[in-house]
C-alpha cells in the first residue's frame, strides 16, 4: 500500500459465489468508480443454508477487501450481552431510605417501582488494553429523567472523560482509555407509570470499530 503501485488506477475484477448464486460486479448498477466498492443484500426469507459457503475469485492485481455480515432487528430488552477486549455490565438500583440511611437495592423483575423513586445506574467497564477515542452510550427508558442535566468534563479514579446528557441517553467520550476496570454511576428519577425498555449500553473504539461491546437489555415496570 505504501510503495506507489497506484492500486486505484486498476479496475478491480472479482467474482463471488455465495451458495448457488454468483455475484458479478460487472452486472451491478451501483459499483463505486476507482475502488470498485459494491454491496449486495438479501432479505431473511432469501437466505438459504448453502449460502454459508462462499468462494471469491479475483482476476486483477492489488489487494482486495470484503466482508459478510448478518443484520437483523430485535427488541432492546431481549438483547444479550456481547464483549470483545471491551466488556460492559449494567446494573440498576433503587435507593430506599432506612433508619440507617439510604440503601441501594438491585432492581429485578419483581422490584416494585413508582413515580418519584430515585434510581442509580452502575456501569462496569473492563478493557484489556490501552485504547484511544472511545465512545460509550447508555440508553435509558422514557420513564426516567437524569438528575444531572449538565454536560461537562469529569475526572475520576485517574480517568478523564466528557459526559454528555441527551434526551434518551447519557454519553461518555474518552480521548484515552487505559487498560483496567472502571465503574460509572449516575442517578435517575422515575417520572411515569408503565412498562418500559431501558435499552442497552454500548461502547466502541471510534478508529477501530471492531472493538465494540454492549450490555444486555433491561426492562422496567413502573406501577402506581
Amino acid at each position: 500500500l505504501l510503495r506507489g503501485q497506484e492500486w486505484l488506477s486498476v479496475t478491480p475484477e472479482v467474482k463471488i459465489r455465495i451458495g448457488k448464486e454468483v455475484v458479478d460486479p460487472k452486472k451491478l448498477d451501483q459499483v463505486e468508480a476507482g475502488s470498485g466498492y459494491f454491496k449486495v443484500s438479501w432479505d431473511g426469507s432469501e437466505v438459504q443454508p448453502e449460502m454459508g459457503k462462499v468462494q471469491v475469485e479475483k482476476f486483477s492485481e492489488g489487494p482486495g477487501w470484503g466482508a459478510l455480515y448478518w443484520q437483523y432487528f430485535e427488541q432492546l430488552d431481549k438483547i444479550t450481552s456481547h464483549k470483545t477486549p471491551l466488556s460492559l455490565k449494567k446494573s440498576l438500583f433503587v435507593q430506599q431510605n432506612t433508619p440507617e440511611g439510604p440503601v441501594l437495592k438491585p432492581i429485578t423483575k419483581q422490584t416494585p417501582l413508582k413515580p418519584g423513586d430515585l434510581l442509580k445506574v452502575r456501569i462496569e467497564l473492563r478493557v484489556d488494553r490501552d485504547m484511544e477515542f472511545v465512545h460509550m452510550k447508555d440508553m435509558r427508558a422514557a420513564a426516567l429523567e437524569p438528575v444531572n442535566v449538565f454536560s461537562g468534563y469529569k475526572y475520576k479514579g485517574g480517568l478523564g472523560y466528557y459526559e454528555s446528557t441527551r434526551d434518551a441517553s447519557t454519553n461518555f467520550f474518552f480521548d484515552y482509555l487505559p487498560k483496567g476496570t472502571y465503574v460509572f454511576e449516575y442517578p435517575l428519577r422515575v417520572t411515569h407509570e408503565g412498562d418500559f425498555s431501558n435499552g442497552i449500553t454500548t461502547i466502541q473504539c471510534m478508529y477501530a470499530p471492531e472493538f465494540t461491546a454492549h450490555s444486555e437489555g433491561v426492562r422496567l415496570h413502573v406501577g402506581e
